[in-house]
């Protein structure tokens, strides 16, 4: 397979833009494109990579479960491994969701660590947990390999683009129909079905590209103290609102909601400072029952998640049709898309 770095898959992005496309009478949505493709391109979730969070059950009595997939290799490894070994030691069972802020983050933890009402008494942390650095918030461009590919459709992407990018028939990866501008970066893109963003480097002056994920709604992050403090992954949050790219690069994320998002989105606002739970708020703090390892649980109580690939043809129409809405509800095709208004499809499998 031809793959090219990712300072030059990014270069190319960015040299390319791409205007809005007129809309077509009958075009499928962004739901129906997905909905078509095919078994092969759909891509299994390690249940090594899933956390199942059992929260206490809702005012109704129904059982309220969340389930993450933590970030692949090689972005935050270091984190992701704490996170492993404090779900196996049992250490997230009985901490809370202790901050809720409107439009911006949901975070549990330990709530007798860093919280406004702590009394001093937090549960000790495992001593052989990662100490990881703040050069591990990016990767070298160099650790992971990208490439380009001009999305073949019957809405005529372009000609001169593809003619420009495709390559070869080998050639894999996504251009995304506004180009991968991105404000918070030099080029948005996806790789292994995460949004991410990178810096081309300048090859003449020794500067590597840096490549990092995005905090996208339901991601997932590590809280943290100031810097050169990284946090452990015993405190952790997941983003509820428009999303906050200002701290890419400055705190980690470790993965992302996949399955029960409404139990956490539509939890009680805390009034206190940045949304925690005031000591008057108590019983406004959502116990955690346990969060699992989802590959130490019994074979039948185990969730199994596919997620759509991102090299993939399929991902590449359905990307384009998130920028130009061309659906017959639509008027006028946006010409672009912020990454995070691109999600990767997920979808659960099995029982």
């Amino acid at each position: 397979m031809t793959r090219q770095p990712i300072a030059l898959a990014a270069a190319l992005a960015l040299a390319f833009p791409v205007s809005a496309q007129e809309p077509s009478e009958g075009a499928p949505s962004p739901n129906e494109i997905v909905a078509e493709a095919s078994a092969e391109e759909w891509v299994v979730v390690s249940a090594d990579d899933l956390l199942v969070m059992t929260l206490a059950p809702g005012a109704d009595g129904k059982e309220r479960k969340v389930t993450i997939q933590l970030m692949s290799e090689p972005f935050s490894q270091g984190w992701v491994e704490n996170i492993r070994m404090l779900a196996r030691a049992g250490w997230y069972d009985g901490i809370s969701i202790n901050r809720v802020q409107d439009n911006y983050v949901v975070q549990w933890g330990d709530p007798n660590y860093d919280n406004p009402e702590a009394d001093g008494t937090a549960k000790p942390l495992p001593e052989s947990l990662n100490a990881v650095p703040e050069a591990a918030y990016t990767v070298d461009g160099d650790a992971i390999a990208l490439s380009v590919k001009l999305a073949d459709s019957e809405r005529d992407l372009a000609l001169e683009r593809g003619e420009a990018l495709a390559g070869t028939d080998e050639t894999t990866g996504i251009i995304l129909a506004n180009g991968l501008v991105d404000s918070y970066s030099q080029a948005a893109l996806f790789d292994n079905g995460w949004p991410l963003a990178t810096d081309a480097g300048d090859a003449t002056e020794g500067e590597p590209a840096t490549v990092w994920p995005v905090h996208c709604y339901g991601m997932v992050g590590v809280g943290r103290n100031y810097s050169p403090d990284t946090g452990s992954g015993a405190e952790l949050y997941t983003v509820i609102g428009h999303a906050p790219r200002h701290l890419d690069r400055n705190i980690a994320l470790v993965g992302r909601i996949v399955e029960g998002m409404e139990h956490l989105s539509s939890l009680p606002r805390g009034t206190g400072d940045l949304g925690f739970y005031t000591a008057e708020e108590a019983d406004k703090r959502t116990p955690i029952l346990s969060i699992r390892v989802a590959s130490d649980l019994p074979q039948a109580e185990r969730p199994a998640f596919e997620y759509l690939s991102t090299e993939g043809e399929t991902f590449a129409r359905y990307a384009d049709a998130r920028a130009n809405r061309r659906d017959p509800f639509f008027i006028v095709p946006a010409g672009g898309a912020d990454i995070c208004n691109i999600p990767v499809p997920v979808r659960r499998v099995g029982g």
